[in-house]
């Protein structure tokens, strides 16, 4: 007899559907599973063989053929045992109702029936229900994920043989009810706040700045100096992330595996510090089943990377076009995969070896072929994307030893928000969410300045060399900073705060 389930499989933070045909057929007992299966899949004979026994069920004794269309495309996942489970027991008429029909299935058996955790279930039912399907089954731990999806039928089942009853209508449990996002202000693994940074006046602002426009920035300065800190503070000015925004994040961590099933979304913005050992597939997605990497699981978030040049420059180098289109491409033999990479670069770095160059507190020890040496790790393209450059230097004592505290991160995050909410408006109905994300005609059109302002940015066009990239990235900082002011047009005094935050990369690069 011929049975036919369907599921889902991934493609990214995609997926398409998966027509699971099982076939029972006289002969000698074999288990034979077709249509480009990896090895998850195929050890699923095992696993499906001792759930069903386990469960009081019968396995049949037959030649038994597993099909999965369309069979030109690879499988991958241990996600598809319940469904594979299920259509033997169809076709084995262990179950008569036809109602399995209206069902995508997913879940990873246990040898004892029992379901297991699986990843990817949100974007895999976000693109079964893109698709037209209302109803779905699904792990039991997988339940908190999936109420965050409403207009659907979600039935979360901790066992074989409680799905099998589903079906066969002798239980009725409730689908799962929608669970409600509740946004959370950011919190901060690492337990720091502005108000504890002393002195720092001029990079607290410019990180105020970079954040309230969504702009990649840069320090330089001494070690010791409080770059980290600052860095690690981020996430505690950042806005709170909208429905949209985490339900986004959550697809990508729940294809990684990364996601906590106890909480079934991501509530806070992504903060990924990556060690500087990393590779080019964990920074930007891939390995044996190209999964999301660093950039992508940064997404809404940042991505900080501490002591930026000690980073293979290669690594280094793969950040410029995710940092431009804000996905992250990664290309295999025989497929191509997309993963978005929206994110927000906060780096740090001394500026030279030794960390003391242009310091007012310390006498630098490199030679010039040293420093040339460690500057040109960064190329001048990647120096090109980064909208803001911060010189960072060291405290006197009396700003280490001060016992006031200075302005808390909230107050700050309170002004960014007001930035942002700016922003929504101005942007509604289009793609773009900050003024970093703006395209060449929206940087014509809100980024227009008078006969004073022009001056400034062609002088400084001139003199420091920019290119046109650099220009537009000038105009959006200085759209923020018109933006945290409350000014609807950008005045003298904004393109020159922008202008000072891009000079120096010419004072060091030069």
């Amino acid at each position: 007899m011929l049975a036919k389930t369907k599921s889902y499989a991934l493609n990214g933070v995609d997926g398409y559907e998966v027509a699971i045909e099982v076939d029972l057929n006289a002969g000698l007992p074999s288990y034979d599973t077709v249509g480009l299966a990896d090895t998850a899949i195929k050890e699923s004979k095992e696993r499906v063989r001792s759930a069903i026994k386990n469960s009081l069920y019968t396995y049949p004794i037959r030649k038994i053929t597993i099909n999965l269309a369309p069979a030109d495309t690879k499988k991958e996942g241990s996600h598809f045992d319940l469904a594979i489970a299920l259509g033997i027991l169809i076709a084995n008429e262990e179950i008569e109702s036809a109602v399995y029909k209206d069902f995508i299935i997913l879940g990873e058996l246990s040898l004892d029936g029992s379901l297991n955790h699986i990843r990817g279930v949100m974007p895999l039912i976000i693109s079964a229900m893109q698709n037209g399907h209302k109803k779905f089954i699904i792990p039991s731990a997988n339940a908190k994920e999936a109420s965050y999806i409403s207009g659907i039928e979600v039935y979360a089942f901790g066992k074989l043989a409680e799905a099998v009853k589903f079906l066969t209508g002798e239980s009725c449990p409730e689908p799962l009810k929608t669970s409600e996002f509740v946004s959370v202000r950011s919190s901060n693994k690492y337990n720091v706040d502005f108000s504890e940074v002393k002195g720092q006046f001029v990079a607290k602002r410019a990180l105020e700045i970079a954040v309230a426009g969504g702009h990649n920035v840069l320090m330089i300065g001494p070690p010791g100096a409080g770059k980290t800190m600052m860095a690690k503070c981020v996430p505690t000015i950042m806005p709170d992330m909208t429905f949209e925004e985490a339900i986004e994040v959550t697809k990508i961590h729940s294809v990684a595996g990364i996601l906590d099933s106890s909480v079934g979304i991501v509530v806070n913005r992504p903060f990924r510090t990556p060690h500087h050992t990393a590779t080019i597939p964990a920074l930007m997605g891939g390995g044996a089943n190209a999964k999301p990497g660093e950039i992508s699981l940064a997404h809404n978030g940042v991505l900080f990377l501490d002591e930026m040049p000690e980073y293979q420059r290669r690594t280094l180098e793969t950040l410029r076009q995710p940092l431009e289109d804000g996905v992250a491409v990664v290309s295999r033999s025989k497929h191509t995969l997309e993963y978005p990479a929206r994110f927000m670069l906060v780096a740090s770095m001394n500026p030279c070896p030794c960390g003391n160059l242009g310091s007012t507190t310390q006498e630098c020890k490199c030679s010039p072929s040293e420093i040339h040496r460690y500057i040109s790790k960064l190329s001048g393209p990647l120096l090109d994307r980064i909208d803001l450059q911060i010189e960072v230097d060291g405290i006197s004592f009396d700003e280490f030893r001060s016992v006031q505290l200075n302005e808390s991160s909230s107050a700050v995050k309170e002004r960014v928000e007001k930035a942002r909410g700016v922003q929504r408006e101005r942007y509604k109905g289009s793609a773009t969410k900050t003024n970093d994300e703006m395209s060449n005609a929206q940087v014509r059109e809100y980024c227009r300045l008078d006969a004073e302002g022009e001056k400034l940015l062609k002088t400084a066009f001139t003199r420091l060399n920019l290119t046109a990239r650099a220009g537009n990235r000038v105009l959006k900082v200085a759209r923020t900073i018109a933006d945290l002011d409350g000014s609807v047009n950008i005045l003298p005094t904004h393109i020159a705060e922008a202008i000072q935050y891009r000079s120096l990369d010419r004072k060091y690069w030069d």
